[in-house]
């Protein structure tokens, strides 16, 4: 079982920066697909982005982070999430997730296995 706890949120104004890291325990995860999603009070779960393994290789992106945020895997058990130019659209609570990887990207949040606790992002006007 893997166990995830992001770390990073807060608030800020819009125009600044954030920066969101998950730390992941129980077993090793670089062949994992780790990924963010985010959820606003009213509405679905969103992706916002994943990695689909620890050496880099393929990257997906939601249409409304695309160019603003940027994930990277920082070591086989941390994912982070920088969040650049953010917009106050883009308040709401971020978990980050993990799933096994077949070799293709994921971006349904039903598809994966493991959820952290959320934190939360709120971004002023």
């Amino acid at each position: 079982q893997v166990q995830l706890v992001e770390s990073g949120g807060g608030l800020v104004q819009a125009g600044g920066s954030l920066r969101l890291s998950c730390a992941a325990s129980g077993r090793t995860v670089g062949s994992y697909i780790m990924g963010w999603f985010r959820q606003a009070p009213g509405k679905e779960r969103e992706f916002v982005a994943a990695s689909i393994n620890w050496s880099g290789g393929i990257k997906y992106y939601g249409a409304s982070v695309k160019g603003r945020f940027t994930i990277s895997r920082d070591n086989a058990n941390t994912v982070s999430l920088q969040m650049n130019s953010l917009k106050p659209e883009d308040t709401a609570i971020y978990y980050c997730a993990a799933t096994p990887s077949i070799g293709t990207m994921k971006t349904q949040a039903s598809d994966f296995e493991s959820w952290g606790q959320g934190t939360q992002v709120t971004v002023s006007s």
